[in-house]
């Protein structure tokens, strides 16, 4: 549990820091597709509008033995909002599953090109994750 908080509280940090936008809610699901590859979708409340993320994540991999895993994937993402907005967004971040208990805590970085209302590259979109498995 030490490695965890040691880990994960200094990215936490880094991720507040870096971030000058609104905190939105989101309601997030993660379904398996395979072994190492998963769906991870989410509909997001915040910065005055909805948005929908459906990104797969093709590689899902264990961090050794100790509860860590990491993941990378792309997928589409709409904003229904003032603007609206359509964009593909990338996805790399690392989890740790407790052992003991059904719950997954997680940090991602999510570069994002917006295609629709306009052309633009972010690369300050961060996410920390607080997530209950169901059927672990």
């Amino acid at each position: 549990m030490k490695k965890v908080l040691f880990f994960m509280i200094p990215l936490l940090g880094v991720c507040l820091l870096t971030q000058a936008q609104e905190i939105g809610v989101a309601v997030d699901g993660v379904f398996s597709t395979s072994e190492f590859s998963r769906i991870h979708a989410d509909v997001s409340f915040g910065n005055g509008g909805l948005g929908v993320d459906a990104l797969w994540d093709f590689i899902y991999k264990p961090l050794g033995e100790d509860g860590f895993n990491w993941y990378a994937g792309v997928g589409p993402t709409v904003f229904l909002g003032d603007p609206f907005i359509l964009a593909a967004a990338g996805e790399l971040g690392i989890e740790y599953r407790f052992a003991d208990a059904p719950v997954s805590l997680s940090i991602d970085w999510r570069p994002t090109l917006t295609l629709v209302e306009t052309t633009d590259m972010f690369f300050d979109r961060f996410g920390f994750n607080i997530r209950y498995i169901i059927n672990r």
